[in-house]
């Protein structure tokens, strides 16, 4: 059994619960623990991860979290940055699945993220586990 963190960027509530759903699921039916840890917004998830990582009370990771496009050039920053930190730490051997979906409207967030339709936080948490098992395979 490993333990996993759950990093959530709670902005939308109602979806980053589906996605949660999705991935703590997956989790628990392998057998995995599962915490969630809560921070601002998709920027902020990969430097939580960090610092947990650092703790070494996790195994792996599952970065949740919604961006949805906007009116201004916030949203590539925001996706783009989020997603290439969590490579960064990816490519560093942390175990993480990115489980941060990018989207035009609100209406594709909600099909990726109810685990009923696409189960995308779900994906995610598989992701995270088959890196971990990686990680312990290539040690």
């Amino acid at each position: 059994m490993a333990r996993f963190l759950i990093v959530e960027a709670r902005f939308y509530e109602h979806l980053n619960d589906l996605l949660i759903a999705g991935a703590r699921t997956a989790l628990e039916d392998a057998g995995h623990s599962v915490d969630v840890l809560t921070v601002p917004g998709a920027l902020e998830v990969p430097g939580a991860i960090a610092l947990a990582a650092e703790s070494g009370r996790y195994d792996g990771f599952v970065a949740i979290g919604v961006v949805i496009r906007g009116e201004t050039y916030h949203f590539e920053i925001v996706a783009g940055e989020s997603a290439r930190a969590i490579m960064a730490l990816t490519m560093d051997a942390v175990a993480i699945g990115n489980g941060i979906l990018t989207v035009e409207n609100e209406q594709q967030a909600l099909v990726r993220a109810d685990p009923a339709q696409k189960n995308k936080g779900g994906e995610a948490a598989v992701a995270a586990m088959r890196l971990l098992e990686l990680q312990e395979q290539f040690q």
